[in-house]
Parts: C-alpha cells; sequence; structure tokens
C-alpha cells in the first residue's frame, strides 16, 4: 500500500480532482449568473454585477426592468389599530351635519332605499378609507369621487364617526335568511378563497373590511363584478381582486342574496 499522503498537493490524482471541481464550479456560476440572465427575452441588465442580482432574486438598479409601475391610482391609505375609535361628540356631530348631502343616496338614517350601500352600523375605518380613495381616484364613481373631491381630511373623519354611531339595522328574525352558500360558510379552501366572514365579520373583522349584514344585493353583486373586470381596485394587495376573480358566477350572486338577506 502507498504510504503517499490522500490529502496532498505533491498527489496528482487529488489536484486533478479538486481542479476539475473548481473548474465546474466556476463554470456553474458564469453559466448560472451571467450567461442565462443574459439570455433572458427582456433582459437589459446594465452589468456584471446587476446580471448576478437578478440570478441570486434581488431587485436589479435599472428599475425599468424590475418594477413595472400601475397606470392607475392606488389606495394609499394606511390604518392603525387605534385610528377612528372613540370618536369625541363634536365629530359625530359635524358629520350629522355633513350627513345631509349624502342622505338622497344612503338615507336619512344611514338605511339607503336606492340600493346605495346601508352606512349606518358601519365601521368608521371602513367609511373613511373609501372617502379617501374617492378623492384621490384610487376608487372611482360618478356620483361619489365629485363629493370627496371637496372634503378635508376633518369631514372624511366626522363622516366617518356619524355612520358609524348610528345604529345598524335590526336582526333579521330566526329562519327568515337565506341559507348560508357554501362560499360565505367555508370558502374554497383549493382555489384559495377564505370563507367571507374571516374578513367581513361573523368570524373575524379585517381592519377596513366593510361589515355586509343588510346591503343590498344589487350592490354587493355589482361590486364583486367591479372587482372581478379591475374597474374597482382599491383593495390593497388585491386581495378582493384575487377572491372574485376566482368565485363563479353563481358564488357570487349567491353571496349577494345571502348577505342582502341578513339584518
Amino acid at each position: 500500500m502507498s504510504g503517499e499522503k490522500i490529502f496532498s498537493i505533491a498527489n496528482r490524482w487529488f489536484t486533478t480532482s479538486v481542479g476539475i471541481a473548481v473548474l465546474i464550479f466556476l463554470s456553474a456560476v458564469v453559466t448560472g449568473f451571467v450567461l442565462m440572465p443574459y439570455a433572458e427575452p427582456d433582459g437589459r441588465l446594465a452589468g456584471l454585477w446587476d446580471s448576478i442580482c437578478n440570478a441570486a432574486g434581488f431587485p436589479v438598479r435599472n428599475s425599468a426592468v424590475a418594477f413595472v409601475a400601475p397606470d392607475f391610482q392606488v389606495s394609499s391609505v394606511t390604518l392603525g389599530a387605534e385610528d377612528l375609535r372613540e370618536a369625541p361628540a363634536d365629530s359625530i356631530g359635524r358629520g350629522a351635519t355633513l350627513a345631509q348631502k349624502c342622505a338622497i343616496c344612503h338615507g336619512p338614517t344611514g338605511v339607503s332605499r336606492a340600493d346605495s350601500p346601508n352606512l349606518a352600523g358601519q365601521y368608521a375605518a371602513v367609511i373613511y378609507k373609501q372617502l379617501r380613495d374617492f378623492k384621490s381616484g384610487a376608487r372611482v364613481n360618478a356620483v361619489m369621487s365629485p363629493f370627496a373631491l371637496t372634503m378635508t381630511e376633518q369631514d372624511m373623519r366626522d363622516l366617518a364617526a356619524y355612520y358609524a354611531y348610528l345604529p345598524r339595522l335590526p336582526e333579521t328574525p330566526a329562519g327568515t335568511a337565506v341559507a348560508e352558500p357554501a362560499i360565505v360558510q367555508v370558502g374554497a379552501p383549493m382555489r384559495g378563497i377564505a370563507p367571507c366572514g374571516s374578513c367581513h365579520g361573523g368570524i373575524e373583522n379585517k381592519r377596513g373590511s366593510p361589515w355586509l349584514n343588510g346591503q343590498s344585493a344589487v350592490y354587493i353583486e355589482s361590486q364583486l363584478r367591479a372587482f372581478v373586470s379591475g374597474n374597482r381596485r382599491n383593495d390593497t394587495s388585491e386581495q378582493m381582486r384575487n377572491v372574485a376573480r376566482a368565485m363563479t358566477d353563481e358564488e357570487i350572486r349567491a353571496a349577494s342574496r345571502y348577505y342582502a338577506s341578513l339584518q
């Protein structure tokens, strides 16, 4: 048995195998981090460092390639856990005065008879966010956009406080509501749809998600279809657009009818 050391530079088999391993490693690095990124159809990388960053999954400096700015206004509203809670009485009073302009669509007590959303008892954060989005253009409506455009920050907070202060519609008598459809009760896990109540009340309320009980079926369905088409896109992170696009037409109608039957 030879006494020659295995891990020695003098051992030609050791040096040859290490050299081949290093050569393979360097070839893989050059191919994966330099050649392949440059071979991408839309690859317009500024240099070697951008190529390495792109292959590693990091943003590159060429922002025109790495990032695509939306061609529409996105919602910029952020709300903390304590925002718009326990509004002072004077804010509610000012909101009551401002709400006189809203009564023709949303009713004198915040309950609509015109398939507009009921605002009585709605979460203040929801009303405030939608008014901010109408004002900024993140959400567009022929009636609401001009109204919101003239509102001040305090006006929007006062209106939100007033409508949140109003009592909701009374509870629907037991047995008179439409049967709860599966899409509302359990969602559709295989399509990535959570139960509606996990955001909109019943199970949990996600900050900024509206209370849906008693809303007009026409209104709910129209908003779901607006999310599907992309005509409404002020949902942060596209969560409602993703959900609505995964729903079937029958599920959209069933959810709308169900919530409209609740008071």
